[in-house]
């Protein structure tokens, strides 16, 4: 049987070999296309072979088998993710942020335990962990995630007073949401971790509670700060007292050594003294009693030797001085 020529509308007359041999060339040079793809070194492939997976590629060049026998997914798995509530970003970039003026009341306005309502804005971000989990276990995984991250949120602001929430258990509301959050995503096989739950804005509705709020907002902040200040003085003034305390004791201890170490010289002397007197008493007391002549005179030139056995003694000063002056 032969093949019949084909005649284009220009003219050209194309014969069914040529024809073949095209439309061969060109299914192959699609299949080519369609079998290479790049993986980005953020990024985790995820290759399914009739709608099954077949196996997990890595960044760099790869190939799937072409014309819908396998499919290729791209996850980042190095990217961290990040959801917004109570507000929206709208841009950033070159030092600036703007962002939408619109409320979402439906996500910050919440219940406190002391029954006020407040507005909370907060931010989580996540990684993606497992890329099958987060691919094919949920439909819909950026609004389950929406649903309980707002859950828990909520239920840790209900269990805490207002000013709780603003203050103090800020911090533990961060942490403790951070855990429930990661448990529950655990659970529901949702394949990411939270890394950063982050309250940002916790404020009253707008109108005169707010004005109220603020007052006590503004005072619980200076609260603080004096706290802080008093803490800075204590850290500079103790160990400062304690140093010139520690001078003080040491100073006393080498005073008590030098007094101590005076006394046992002392001591030891006497005991060398009455060791010698034992020996020889007379000789002794002779020249202890010249010692203590000799200390006693030596202060002054102008010695009066009375016999203590003179009766009638008339006490009269010397005119030695004076005599030397009048013959002068």
């Amino acid at each position: 049987m032969c093949m019949k020529e084909f005649k284009l509308p220009n003219g050209f007359i194309v014969k069914p070999v040529l024809a073949i041999a095209l439309a061969i060339g060109l299914l192959g040079a699609i299949g080519v296309f369609m079998t290479f793809f790049i993986v980005d070194q953020k990024e985790q492939g995820v290759i399914l072979r009739f709608g099954k997976l077949n196996r997990l590629v890595d960044p760099g060049l790869n190939f799937k088998l072409p014309f819908g026998i396998e499919k290729s997914y791209l996850v980042p798995t190095q990217v961290v993710l990040k959801e917004e509530f109570g507000f929206r970003t709208l841009s950033s970039g070159n030092g600036s942020t703007q962002y939408s003026q619109n409320d979402f009341p439906n996500e910050s306005s919440m219940l406190t335990g002391d029954l006020n309502i407040v507005n909370v804005e907060w931010i989580i971000q996540y990684r993606i962990s497992d890329p099958v989990q987060w691919l094919f276990n949920v439909d819909n995984p950026i609004q389950t995630i929406r649903d309980i991250s707002q859950s828990v949120v909520n239920q840790l602001i209900g269990d805490r007073a207002i000013l709780d929430v603003i203050g103090a258990e800020r911090a533990n509301i961060e942490v403790h949401g951070q855990d429930m959050m990661n448990v529950l995503f655990e659970k529901y096989e949702l394949g990411i971790r939270v890394t950063t739950l982050k309250l940002q804005n916790i404020v009253p509705p707008k109108g005169t509670v707010q004005n109220a709020f603020e007052d006590v907002n503004k005072a619980i902040q200076d609260r603080n700060r004096l706290i802080n200040e008093g803490k800075q003085v204590y850290n500079e003034q103790v160990p400062k007292a304690k140093g010139e305390s520690e001078a003080f004791i040491q100073e006393a201890k080498g005073y008590a050594i030098e007094r101590t170490n005076k006394a046992e010289g002392d001591v030891a002397r006497f005991i060398n003294v009455l060791s010698e007197y034992k020996k020889n008493p007379e000789v002794t007391r002779t020249r202890l009693y010249f010692e203590m002549y000799e200390n006693v005179f030596v202060k002054d030139e102008k010695i009066d030797l009375i016999d203590k056995n003179l009766k009638n003694f008339v006490p009269f000063k010397t005119l030695n001085d004076q005599t030397a002056g009048g013959s002068k």
